[in-house]
């Protein structure tokens, strides 16, 4: 409990204690979810509530003695993120999203930072891997336009309007 309580006052979180439900419950209500157990249990228990990427929290396993942080759900989600955070009061980060791993953007990153939402999620796949390997260029396009797309090709819409 100890270990718990360091990491929801470090990130500002809400504290659950364990029960039968508290995934399904905590699934329901948070975008992100610290689980201080083994990474078994939490597979176990939140396996039946998988989804979607675009729909559950980040999930992320740390050890009862704070060694390692691991988002087992989510990482481009927020679940990265929130790893780093916790390495802040001693844990290990351990991610393993491809494009983080190679210090490289994702579409989600990029995404994020231009406040953008990504339209056609589904693409996100093949432009995720396609910036393995190189740079793709982020093209700006200011209207009135029609823009036709390839499936390999992922369409961000900016949240707010230019002024």
């Amino acid at each position: 409990m100890d270990v718990a309580r360091r990491i929801a006052e470090h990130v500002g979180a809400d504290l659950l204690i364990y029960s039968k439900n508290i995934f399904r419950e905590a699934f329901e209500k948070y975008d992100w979810i610290i689980a201080v157990f083994a990474t078994g249990i939490v597979v176990r228990d939140i396996a039946p509530l998988i989804k979607d990427k675009w729909t559950d929290p980040a999930v992320v396993v740390v050890d009862s003695n704070l060694n390692f942080a691991i988002p087992v759900l989510g990482g481009h989600h927020g679940g990265n993120e929130l790893v780093r955070k916790i390495a802040e009061i001693g844990a290990t980060p351990v991610i393993t999203t491809a494009t983080e791993v190679h210090n490289r953007n994702s579409v989600e990153g990029i995404a994020k930072k231009m406040g953008c939402d990504i339209v056609n999620k589904e693409s996100t796949k093949d432009v995720n891997c396609a910036l393995l390997d190189q740079d793709v260029e982020v093209l700006r396009i200011k209207g009135p336009k029609i823009v036709i797309v390839d499936n390999d090709v992922s369409v961000l819409k900016s949240e707010q309007e230019d002024t």
